[in-house]
């Protein structure tokens, strides 16, 4: 029996490496093909609302806005929301920009909320009520969009009437600031090149990456607008516009730099919610997924690309069931190789991710191990918020704090959103412990083989753990 469930498990997360080898070879058979390029005359450009969702961002506030007023398109059709909910001074700052760019010819308003209702999703919706655009863009607060977005992005939306959702690539300000910024571009890249390009070029869904991207608000409204019962709102919406007929494009050739979290409770905090997210919209969207249209592969990679945190809590179960096993099997009974081909599918994504990138791929990936411990590490910090998907909805929105980093400038440590650790670290503690004391019964066991997968997780959760005390407690 609990050789049948660890076969369940190890089944269940190939399957996950199965979909990261199906959309690396979908890459690989798409990547050649590009956007065609359309051309509009400046006299036809339609009007369009930049939105900029921001809570207490004091750091970048400032750089959203300026690089918003810096987007090349006709004045007259161009305004710039800024979406503000925030409680602090990032009002009076936003305000003050906001009146040095009205006074220069940039329509720019601060539109501010004081309640906070349906966060995000809340503020968006709202702001389409103060806008008859026809095209909203979105920014999130930690990006700085480059001023031909609008000209290379809206062409394509006005071209084609039946696309609704344009996302573009994510690129980074500050990948090189510390290993953990490194890390986390090697998995955003992966993402960005292999799934999304290979998603979008081969006719499966895609989702909204929350900014960086172009919505027809026709589409927006005929999905059903807005939703807060799930934290991953963008996700929602983007999956429900698809099933109700929308088309959506994704540009690889053009990116939206953004900020990378540098903190590691940051991070943790940011996967947390896009894990609690993603299980809601699964609950939400899977039945209405099956009943759709969609052929059967569109269905398969939809259900596993929405479920996809799903690895996090079977990677916690393998952990946990490898200790008995080892203690009551032989070795030849611990099939730990059954665990290799659901390995290979991410590693090979991240290296062809970052040849298609850049020049001096190897030594990017050479953070591979690094960001392989810092998954592992997470693990149960998201499982945790797979649970609260599973069991509730909506929820309290905790924002990932910017700090204006780029390149390897700035710094965190003495700002009031700097956090400290949370409750979890006790778990990741345990369950370093755990693996350890499994990974020494393995090997007086014999069980030679699961001793460096073992080892993986005590790296991953004592590192995870450790950085979370060290950057929470310390002061520059």
């Amino acid at each position: 029996m609990l050789s049948l469930f660890y076969l369940l498990i190890v089944a269940w997360l190939a399957l996950y490496g199965v979909q990261a080898l199906v959309l690396t070879l979908l890459y690989l058979r798409h990547r050649a093909e590009a956007t065609e390029e359309v051309v509009l005359n400046w006299d036809v450009w339609p009007a369009v609302a930049v939105q900029l969702p921001v809570y207490n961002e004091r750091h970048v506030v400032e750089r959203l806005i300026d690089a918003a007023a810096a987007l090349e398109y006709p004045r007259d059709r161009l305004e710039i929301q800024v979406l503000d909910d925030s409680t602090d001074d990032t009002t009076a700052l936003a305000e003050a920009r906001a009146a040095y760019y009205r006074a220069r010819g940039v329509q720019v308003g601060v539109c501010h909320r004081t309640d906070r209702s349906s966060y995000k999703a809340g503020a968006l919706a709202w702001g389409l009520t103060q806008t008859s655009a026809e095209f909203l863009v979105v920014f999130d607060a930690d990006f700085r969009p480059r001023p031909d977005f609008l000209l290379r992005t809206i062409p394509q939306m006005v071209a084609r009437p039946e696309l609704g959702i344009l996302q573009t690539r994510w690129s980074h300000l500050n990948e090189e600031f510390s290993p953990l910024t490194r890390a986390q571009s090697l998995a955003l890249d992966g993402h960005f090149v292999v799934e999304q390009t290979g998603r979008s070029r081969s006719g499966l869904l895609i989702n909204f990456n929350g900014s960086g991207g172009v919505w027809r608000r026709t589409c927006i409204e005929q999905a059903g607008g807005w939703q807060a019962d799930t934290m991953t709102e963008d996700m929602d919406l983007s999956y429900r516009a698809q099933l109700a007929g929308w088309q959506s494009l994704y540009m690889l050739e053009v990116d939206a730099p953004a900020e990378l979290p540098a903190q590691m409770e940051a991070f943790k905090r940011q996967q947390a919610r896009w894990a609690k997210g993603s299980i809601q919209c699964l609950r939400k969207l899977g039945w209405p997924i099956l009943r759709s249209d969609l052929t059967i592969p569109q269905k398969l990679m939809a259900l596993v690309h929405i479920s996809s945190y799903l690895t996090h809590p079977l990677m916690i179960l393998l952990l946990l069931v490898m200790l008995p096993m080892a203690l009551r099997l032989q070795p030849a009974h611990l099939p730990l190789l059954a665990l290799a081909f659901a390995t290979i599918g991410p590693p090979l994504l991240y290296v062809v991710a970052q040849g298609a990138l850049h020049r001096d791929w190897k030594k990017r990936v050479l953070y591979f191990p690094f960001l392989a411990a810092v998954c592992a590490g997470i693990t149960w910090s998201t499982s945790r918020a797979v649970w609260q998907g599973l069991t509730t909805w909506g929820g309290t929105f905790a924002r990932t704090p910017k700090f204006r980093l780029e390149g390897r400038q700035g710094g965190w440590s003495r700002s009031v959103y700097r956090l400290v650790p949370d409750r979890a670290i006790a778990g990741e503690i345990l369950l370093m412990l755990y693996a350890l004391a499994t990974a020494a019964v393995a090997w007086t066991h014999g069980n030679y083989g699961a001793v460096p997968f073992l080892l993986l997780y005590v790296g991953g959760f004592g590192m995870v753990a450790g950085m979370s005390l060290y950057q929470g407690l310390r002061r520059a």
